[in-house]
């Protein structure tokens, strides 16, 4: 059976940093995502990490977080992270990590598999 479980989020104030952990169990995924959604608004691409060949890892993120976020993973534990440093107000949403056998996309229609979401909360 496959689980994706996330874990970190939390309070934090603007300008700080929080990562957040992704561990999928029962398979091992080419395509780890990480999405995100505010209240009121859809669910939007944050970054994927794809395998290429099985190990060489290929990165990809949302203009809106490139350089403040960095998407690594750890294969051996099929698990990946989403470090976010210079957090803002506008960061605030329940993240959720997505998981595909293919590599990453951009469409969040394209995964399979689902965490339950960590809420993000960056006070001004």
């Amino acid at each position: 059976q496959v689980q994706v479980v996330e874990s970190g989020g939390g309070l934090v104030q603007a300008g700080g940093s929080l990562r957040l952990s992704c561990a999928a169990s029962g398979r091992t995924f080419d395509g780890m995502a990480w999405f995100r959604q505010a209240p009121g608004k859809e669910r939007e691409f944050v970054g994927h990490s794809s395998l290429i060949a099985g190990r060489l890892q290929y990165a990809d993120y949302a203009d809106s977080v490139k350089g403040r976020f960095t998407i690594s993973r750890d294969n051996a534990k099929n698990t990946v992270y989403l470090q976010m440093n210079s957090l803002k107000s506008e960061d605030t949403a329940v993240y959720y990590c997505a998981a595909r056998q293919l590599a990453g996309s951009r469409a969040y229609s394209d995964y399979d598999y689902w965490g339950q979401g960590t809420q993000v909360t960056v006070s001004s």
